[in-house]
């Protein structure tokens, strides 16, 4: 006997654009909404925009959003009878689900039962073995002893994969590609997860070399009906976290979709699922799919998925947790057309992507398309969450018609304050392997370099135009009314582009006109249109619009695509030599929490051995000497959280660390 759960008022247990996501359909269907914020969170959008907000802890997730108990007295105290945990966080928590059913609130996902069920990875493989579902070979078993995973891992080949049975997003995964690499490899992974997920237990899979990485949308209701909304591609991924995803897969034809699909829905049945969810798996280059895991909630990507079925997967997940059937059939699924989505992340791809965080001073989305965000112009970039602060979705007839909408609205996409991976997903969207669909998981490991490749002559031009930005905006430009024998001086301009110091030189030739020489390009420019914030500049005969923010002595600039940060250092007094890597002093890249001290005050050091772990944003740094020696002193502890350049430990040179470094090779 199936039963109703209605309900009428709902707390999003999640924040950001995933937040105002969910709240969009929620009040277009009539619910109230309730959201919940952090102390980091204060003057976000997602909490002014619900009907009410309940402040539920400091900034750290563990004290807020990942805080059960602040969660579910939140919804008491604002009379929230369901609970929608977005899709992240809590989304697949058991213990989470079970709080809400003890509190008596819907909650709108699958059952703890089911999330127990798929939440493991070995268990889910087990389950899915017995329900005839195709799996990847390997090792799922309880001797978590390194003695039986090197001996499994042996038996099962290499590459093998080592992947943490409690997690997802890449954490607690490794690719192992010989033997001698294996113990290693299993040891970081285990102590990945155990921060992570509180769970080291891994288990071990063959890898397959170059697959498709495809998953499938699945539904179910409480009266028995399942159905899928076809594949998405995610195979465009980093460290295993992904970056394109669309739908269709250009490797997916109807008749592999179809036995994909009925695969999918076999799987949920055979666990009685009710929701949203997505079984994820690996495609090899002879057709073969192999199943992986499966995730109990609505994923980041689900807008590729809305975009081609013409549905709304949040409003299904409203219907289905109250207890409505299915309003679709699996015959009424049409896939129509392409989408293609990126994720803009705060972090930055020449420095091994590493997260960042700060205020984003200008920010503007394109009017065009599809874009998913949480941002505006001030708000600030928190080192405590995941980095990805927009996706945006292009949408057309045809794969090649997305492609182009999507990479003209990244484009035209404004970020500036904060260093983003803007410029490295246009490259993934313009690079020919990817236009062509044949983009495999290999795709940055095998790009990369091109991929990240800079454009010399348009950072010249860009840096060009900055300076004679930084001029024009000057409260009082030197030579703004010089003689005609002055315009013929340069002024000479020294500048931080984030790359070390550069220098140009600019002669103002009157009425908005100059010529800039930076580095080995000379550029004849002329200021036409200058506006709060816009300009229209002709740049040896070529006219262009950009947009500028002056921030204090510098100047933030979008030009084609792409965010320049550039510092005035033209009045700043040269710094001395030294004070850097060269003084022993290690230095936090990046706010975050130390999950790892790999050594103690009074060791002995090689240059490049790990000292410190960061996790920032859901990944871990680490931190190594950048000289051999003595560890004079550890200012941090584990557990602790660091700020940004905050000296975490010293070391010092001397005769020990040659002897130490002729030691060891």
């Amino acid at each position: 006997m199936t039963t109703s759960s209605p309900y009428h008022k709902i707390l999003i247990a999640n924040r950001g654009e995933i937040a105002l996501r969910v709240m969009r359909t929620a009040k277009a269907m009539g619910y109230r909404t309730v959201a919940v914020f952090s102390a980091a969170d204060r003057a976000s959008r997602h909490a002014r925009e619900a009907d009410q907000a309940v402040y539920i802890g400091a900034a750290l997730p563990a004290q807020s959003y990942l805080n059960i108990p602040s969660i579910i007295e939140a919804a008491r105290v604002s009379g929230a009878d369901a609970v929608h945990p977005g899709y992240g966080f809590l989304a697949e928590n058991a213990d989470f689900a079970q709080a809400c059913r003890d509190a008596g609130l819907v909650f709108i996902g699958p059952s703890p039962e089911a999330i127990v069920a798929m939440g493991n990875k070995a268990g889910a493989k087990k389950l899915m073995i017995e329900a005839g579902v195709p799996c990847i070979p390997g090792y799922q078993g309880d001797d978590q002893s390194e003695e039986r995973l090197r001996a499994e891992a042996d038996r099962t080949g290499y590459p093998v994969m080592i992947k943490a049975t409690a997690g997802g997003g890449g954490r607690g995964m490794r690719l192992v590609a010989r033997p001698d690499d294996f113990l290693a490899a299993l040891r970081s992974a285990k102590s990945e997860a155990q921060s992570a997920f509180g769970n080291p237990e891994v288990i071990l899979e063959r890898a397959i070399v170059n697959p498709r990485h495809i998953e499938i949308q699945v539904f179910a209701d409480r009266h028995g009906n399942a159905i899928h909304l076809g594949e998405r591609d995610c195979s465009v991924q980093r460290r295993h976290q992904k970056v394109v995803e669309e739908a269709p897969s250009p490797a997916v034809d109807a008749a592999l979709r179809a036995r994909m699909g009925a695969t999918a829905v076999t799987a949920v049945k055979a666990i009685r699922y009710e929701g949203a969810g997505t079984l994820e798996f690996l495609l090899d280059t002879d057709g073969n799919f192999y199943f992986m895991e499966m995730n109990t909630r609505l994923q980041v990507e689900h807008p590729v998925t809305e975009a081609i079925t013409g549905l709304d997967l949040v409003e299904l997940q409203l219907r289905v947790a109250a207890g409505e059937a299915l309003p679709v059939s699996q015959e009424d699924i049409r896939l129509q057309g392409h989408a293609i989505e990126v994720r803009l992340c705060a972090e930055d791809p020449g420095a091994g992507f590493m997260p960042q965080s700060g205020t984003m001073n200008l920010w503007r989305m394109p009017g065009t398309i599809r874009a998913e965000h949480g941002l505006e112009s001030g708000a600030e970039i928190s080192p405590y969450y995941d980095s990805m602060i927009a996706k945006l979705i292009g949408y057309g007839a045809t794969r090649d018609e997305a492609r182009r909408k999507l990479l003209a609205a990244l484009e035209d996409t404004v970020a500036l304050g904060v260093k983003t991976n803007q410029q490295f997903l246009a490259s993934c969207l313009k690079h020919p392997v990817f236009a062509a669909g044949g983009a495999t998981t290999a795709f940055i490991g095998d790009h990369g370099a091109a991929l990240l490749q800079a454009d010399k002559a348009g950072d010249a031009r860009a840096h060009a135009l900055a300076v004679a930005l930084l001029y024009a905006t000057a409260s009082a430009p030197a030579g703004a009314h010089a003689s005609a024998i002055t315009h013929r001086l340069p002024i000479g301009f020294r500048f931080d582009a984030g790359g070390g110091e550069c220098v140009a030189g600019l002669r103002n030739l009157g009425d908005g006109r100059y010529a800039v020489e930076a580095g080995e390009y000379v550029f004849d420019l002329q200021l036409l249109e200058l506006d709060a914030g816009r300009a229209r500049i002709s740049c040896n005969g070529l006219v262009e619009s950009m947009v500028f923010a002056r921030s204090g002595n510098g100047l933030l600039l979008q030009y084609r695509g792409s965010a320049y940060r550039i510092q005035d250092t033209t009045h700043v007094a040269q710094a001395r030599q030294g004070g850097g890597e060269g003084d022993g002093r290690i230095r936090a890249a990046m706010n975050g929490r130390v999950v790892a001290v790999h050594v103690a005050a009074g060791d002995m050091v090689k240059a490049g051995q790990p000292v410190v772990t960061l996790d920032a944003m859901k990944m871990e740094h680490v931190h190594a000497a950048p000289l051999g020696g003595r560890v004079t002193a550890l200012h941090v502890a584990l557990g602790d959280q660091v700020t940004a350049h905050r000296v975490v430990a010293e070391i010092e040179a001397g005769a020990e660390a040659a002897q130490l470094a002729a030691a060891n090779g």
